[in-house]
């Protein structure tokens, strides 16, 4: 299905019944990414699986401002008061992880629990942001000059990542085409909007959260361990879950030991 806000048209796949469960994705997915937990999933949930703006089948406008995180957490303010939903689980990836934070914090009337994947509150310092704007920049020049395949395979190979080279060659094959699908400019505008340089800081904002949320990372990812560990100690009802031999996706490197930990979690009410 898709839905319009300010001239920007969302794509948003759903499925399931049951209390629902909105599905961010991380930076260059889609709504595929959790096509694999549908099944799972839609037993105990209504799945809303959105395409973040800049990414899959959703617009991917020409103005920065439209990518901005407090834009897009409002955006999706606008799609649960459009389809009349009082109340919504969040998982978010990565990216999606910090949007889902983002929204959280903003409408925390409207999350009854969350879940973040190795996700970031952002930076807490002004100059650790400016550092990090400046890389943001420069990656987003050398998406628009060298275009989307040069980009693809240059973030595949990131240390991020570096763990799921041990994926079957389908698997990774499978990972780079969806990848492609998506557009340059929607990409570095995300990169540019979104980025975790350009995001506020919500570090001071996380013991004000009152919703029951759960913490996912993988034990290789150690940046993510640490965040993951520093956002708990702040928080009031938050549960951390660490998934051995795993990088950062989670639900791309242990995709059943990924839908059993979401799944009890929004069972055990």
């Amino acid at each position: 299905m898709n839905f319009v806000i300010d001239g920007i048209r969302y794509f948003v796949e759903t499925c399931g019944k049951g209390h629902p469960l909105l599905v961010l994705h991380g930076f260059t997915g889609d709504h595929s990414t959790w096509t694999p937990f549908y099944k799972q999933w839609a037993q105990h949930s209504t799945l809303y699986a959105l395409d973040i703006v800049g990414h899959g089948k959703t617009d991917s406008p020409a103005d920065v401002e439209d990518y901005q995180i407090l834009r897009a957490a409002e955006d999706l303010h606008r799609f649960l008061e459009q389809n009349q939903i009082e109340k919504t689980d969040v998982l978010g990836y990565s990216m999606g992880g910090r949007l889902a934070l983002t929204f959280a914090i903003q409408y925390p009337e409207k999350v009854r629990r969350l879940i973040l994947e190795s996700a970031s509150p952002g930076l807490e310092t002004a100059e650790e942001r400016h550092e990090r704007v400046q890389k943001d920049e420069q990656l987003a020049l050398f998406i628009r000059n060298e275009g989307i395949e040069a980009f693809v395979e240059y973030w595949e190979n990131i240390p991020l990542f570096a763990s799921q080279k041990l994926l079957s060659t389908e698997k990774q094959r499978e990972l780079r085409r969806q990848r492609l699908t998506n557009l340059p400019h929607g990409l570095a505008n995300s990169l540019l909007g979104m980025g975790t340089g350009s995001q506020p800081s919500w570090w001071e904002q996380l013991g004000k959260l009152p919703n029951s949320t759960l913490l996912i990372t993988g034990s290789i990812d150690k940046k993510f361990c640490m965040i993951a560990e520093q956002m708990r100690a702040k928080m009031k009802n938050a549960k951390w879950i660490t998934v051995e031999n795993c990088g950062h996706a989670i639900h791309v490197e242990k995709p059943e030991k990924f839908g059993t930990i979401v799944s009890e979690f929004l069972s055990n009410l």
